[in-house]
C-alpha cells in the first residue's frame, strides 16, 4: 500500500521553498508547481501535514493526501487534526 502526499502551487518555487524548510536543506525540484511523494508507512505523512498547516500562511500551496486508491482529501487547517487522528487510528503502527 502506498500512501501519497501531493502539493500544488500556482507560484514558481513555492513548493521548493516549503520543502526546503521542511527538510531543512536546499532543494531543487524540477517541476516546481507540483510535487508528490509516496510513503510506505502512512504515519510518516502526519509530520508533513502538521508542518503544512503550521506554515499555510507563509506559502501559497495546497496539499492533497491519498489514503485509498483514487480517493483524494484536501488538507486544510480545519480538517488536518482529524486527518492525523484518523491515520493513527487506521494505521496504529
Amino acid at each position: 500500500m502506498n500512501i501519497a502526499v501531493t502539493l500544488f502551487s500556482e507560484k514558481e518555487k513555492e513548493i521548493n521553498n516549503f520543502l526546503s524548510k521542511f527538510y531543512n536543506t536546499s532543494l531543487d525540484i524540477p517541476n516546481s508547481l507540483k510535487w508528490e511523494k509516496k510513503y510506505q508507512n502512512p504515519v510518516e505523512i502526519t509530520e508533513i501535514i502538521g508542518t503544512f498547516v503550521d506554515n499555510e500562511d507563509d506559502f501559497n500551496i495546497s496539499m492533497w493526501v491519498c489514503l485509498d486508491k483514487d480517493v483524494f482529501i484536501k488538507v486544510t487547517s480545519k480538517n488536518a487534526n482529524d486527518i492525523i487522528k484518523y491515520i493513527y487510528e487506521r494505521f496504529p503502527y
